[in-house]
């Protein structure tokens, strides 16, 4: 599986390509502006693109889904507690396949409803739940601060350390990092009750 980091727009956010190595299948994850740098990259190395993936329904993050999926006949997948229109509805630990990889779908509320990680081959993933160093706002609306905090310590906390992360804005000190970097370094996956961290993202 291979990993094309974009980034996009003036919000920093990243759009990901990932392809399967031997079919060149492909998805998007969250195409927002500069669309031409995901077509330049599909070109270039001679994938095809199989389906548009969001993390979550913002609009820094779908705002391309449909002139991508005109223009290339891709459809397009949210988790079914989005509100937006797409083709095909995922819930938790559905697989989302293209060539002989594979995704699987996890449910991580908390930065909106529809929040969801993507996990395989080493990789995650993140959208909006868990950035290099920090987590999403709760202060939108569908925010939750009790739902964010047990997506990041019922779920993400319980992930393998060497899971590759890759979120949804480039808004850390580096583009990657790990699972495990970010629980001992990242100050919202620290131990303590909900109701601090609920405190503490001022909720």
């Amino acid at each position: 599986m291979i990993v094309h980091q974009i980034l996009v727009g003036n919000m920093q956010n990243f759009c990901y390509i990932v392809s399967d190595e031997e079919t060149n299948e492909c998805i998007v994850i969250d195409p927002s502006w500069d669309l031409e740098k995901i077509e330049e990259v599909v070109t270039r190395n001679d994938l095809t693109i199989k389906y548009i993936v969001n993390t979550h329904h913002h609009f820094d993050h779908t705002i391309g889904n449909k002139a991508m999926s005109e223009s290339t006949g891709a459809k397009i997948i949210q988790h079914e507690a989005s509100t937006l229109e797409h083709d095909i509805s995922v819930q938790n630990n559905e697989k989302i396949k293209f060539g002989k990889s594979e995704l699987t779908v996890i449910h991580t509320p908390g930065h909106s409803k529809d929040s969801i990680c993507l996990i395989g081959d080493g990789k995650i993933f993140s959208g909006d739940t868990l950035f290099v160093g920090n987590c999403g706002r709760v202060d939108l609306p569908g925010g939750s601060a009790r739902e964010l905090y047990h997506s990041l310590f019922d779920i993400l906390h319980n992930l393998d350390d060497s899971l590759t992360l890759y979120c949804g804005h480039n808004y850390g000190s580096s583009l990657t990092s790990t699972i495990g970097k970010e629980k001992k370094m990242n100050f919202v996956m620290q131990p303590r009750s909900e109701q601090e961290f609920v405190e503490m993202m001022g909720q």
